[in-house]
């Protein structure tokens, strides 16, 4: 498990943890959904693995998520491992799912989300270079990459959404309220706003198009499970975040640039 018990380390901003009740285990994405944890808050499919397998054996897993999404491929990698789990799936959208993350958090068996949480789709997109011939290939398999996460949303929605409609969506870059979701059969439940959400940091936001301006003009804060949020630790992760400002603009570009997707050969695919 990523928690550690060393009083001196810096507490991680997602974690898996076993829950009070026998039997349920409590799981958080609080971050980036990358191929290599470079960072605290980066969540990969092979440690989101071993630390689920550290659960043991829980009938019920309770799963919160704040991510802007990340990797297609090791997102979609989580979503199998979960919908392989015997475990009941409970996801919780604490504050966003947005990207990958919207499609992860579609292998719950229930999906809840206060009223101020939110939910953004859109097709998938890379970076790449070549001649006409490969470019075209990119294309491809941007759109067999673009119908798979489609069908993921379509089997979620049932009647309630059908192809068109979704093709709409994602083209635009939606970003969906808790009631939207709900009226497209993406979660169950719309519960009362969630004063503890935390928000994603704004650099986050630069790679979307239509970001929400009250999410743009919500004040920064860090990305750290509730549980986590003592005054300390959120002095301790402010400094941690400062420091990462404080870093060139081209070193911030290149960094989201490999953390970005999962690189196959030139190409980059994220979602």
């Amino acid at each position: 498990m990523k928690n550690s018990a060393n009083k001196g380390e810096k507490k991680p901003y997602w974690s898996f943890k076993a829950a009070a009740r026998e039997g349920e285990g409590e799981l958080y994405i609080y971050g980036d959904i990358t191929s290599w944890e470079w960072d605290e808050s980066d969540t990969s499919a092979n440690g989101f693995r071993r630390d689920l397998d550290a659960l043991g054996d829980i009938h019920t897993l309770q799963l919160y998520i704040n991510s802007p999404g990340g990797s297609v491929f090791e997102g979609v990698a989580i979503y199998n491992i979960l919908k392989r789990h015997k475990a009941r799936v409970i996801v919780h959208v604490d504050g966003l799912a947005a990207s990958i993350a919207s499609v992860i958090a579609m292998a719950g068996d229930e999906i809840h989300m206060p009223r101020n949480a939110m939910m953004m789709i859109h097709n998938p997109w890379t970076f790449t270079w070549g001649n006409a011939a490969e470019l075209r290939k990119v294309a491809d398999d941007l759109d067999r990459i673009g119908g798979s996460m489609k069908q993921t949303y379509l089997d979620r929605a049932g009647d309630k959404l059908d192809e068109t409609k979704l093709t709409e969506l994602l083209d635009a870059e939606t970003w969906l309220s808790a009631q939207e979701c709900y009226d497209y059969g993406f979660c169950e439940v719309v519960g009362e706003a969630n004063q503890a959400a935390a928000c994603i940091s704004k650099d986050l936001f630069a790679k979307y198009r239509n970001v929400p301006a009250a999410l743009l003009e919500a004040p920064a804060s860090n990305t750290q499970p509730p549980e986590a949020q003592t005054p300390e630790v959120a002095a301790e992760a402010e400094k941690y975040l400062q420091s990462i400002r404080e870093t060139a603009a081209l070193e911030i570009q290149n960094i989201k640039s490999i953390i970005g997707g999962i690189t196959h050969g030139k190409n980059t695919v994220r979602y």
